[in-house]
């Protein structure tokens, strides 16, 4: 980011992957990671908290703390949620007659053999495990109503995307033309000329809360936390929001209508809901061997 580098004088070193990746990168290298920090979904970023794997930070210290919503901030400081995404609907304007309005449009026979689903590994295999059975009224803690139909989609599913940019391919060659995934990431696939818009189910979209954290141990503690404070700040918001589609945490941010137009209109965000990550959490790794079990074999 350069106004921390100017700021600085220290260069940022980006590595991309995904909430997985890294989590597994902090495990790998723990208590002397080769990271100083990380993008974590929440969920995730939780469990490296219950690990013992993360700094505990003084938020309240940042220059721009005044100006975030506070509820974004960890309690003991381990991370901070520092925008607002969620799992939508991803499709094809031109193959797709209309937006699709539900969960329900991806189980439509007219589409077998041209959806892509991710795997539970990532958020919107889980999210969409959760949206499902949500909307078939099941059982939370054995999501028996969501693995029921998933089994029956399955036959008609292209692949289980393990990375999210894995879609941009898809959509591209044309072997999908309807997936779940995250209106940060199809905005930056539609600037790139790739024919993909994104839709807000009316069951609600499932919200997302991705957080920046330091490893437990890093070489870098005071360089990450003022990287964040660039984060917090009106112009990094602005800056993410216009470059990654991102919904910011403070009020304060002027954003253009290209962007207003992917982001969750007014009544797309009172319908976003998120799921009990605590819960989430602990339930993941049984529901992760079931999903083994029926859905990826």
């Amino acid at each position: 980011m350069a106004p921390f580098e100017e700021e600085t004088g220290a260069e940022v070193i980006m590595t991309l992957g995904s909430s997985v990746d890294n989590a597994a990168k902090i495990r790998a290298t723990a208590g002397n990671p080769e990271i100083d920090l990380a993008y974590m979904d929440i969920e995730i970023a939780k469990q490296m908290e219950a690990e013992g794997l993360l700094e505990s930070l003084d938020f309240e210290s940042l220059e721009n703390y005044d100006g975030v919503d506070p509820n974004v901030f960890n309690e003991d400081g381990h991370f901070a949620n520092f925008m607002t995404s969620a799992t939508v609907i991803a499709y094809n304007p031109d193959e797709v007659d209309s937006p699709p309005t539900s969960w329900s449009d991806l189980f439509d026979p007219k589409y077998e053999g041209k959806i892509a689903l991710g795997d539970i590994t990532g958020t919107s295999g889980l999210h969409f495990l959760l949206a499902v059975n949500r909307m078939k009224d099941g059982d939370f803690e054995s999501q028996d109503a969501g693995f029921e139909a998933i089994e029956d989609l399955m036959p008609h599913v292209v692949t289980l995307y393990t990375q999210a940019d894995q879609l941009v391919e898809l959509f591209q060659r044309g072997e999908i033309v309807m997936a779940p995934w995250y209106p940060d990431r199809a905005g930056s696939a539609a600037d790139k000329g790739v024919n993909v818009a994104v839709s807000y189910p009316e069951e609600g979209a499932v919200g997302i809360r991705p957080t920046v954290s330091v490893p437990e141990g890093a070489a870098n503690k005071d360089l990450a936390l003022q990287y964040m404070d660039v984060l917090f700040s009106k112009e990094g918001q602005e800056c993410f929001a216009e470059n990654m589609y991102a919904a910011p945490v403070r009020m304060d941010v002027d954003l253009s209508e290209k962007v207003q137009a992917v982001l969750p209109s007014s009544e797309d965000y009172e319908k976003l809901w998120y799921p009990d990550t605590d819960v989430t959490s602990e339930l993941r790794p049984e529901w992760t061997q079931r999903w083994q079990r029926e859905i990826a074999n």
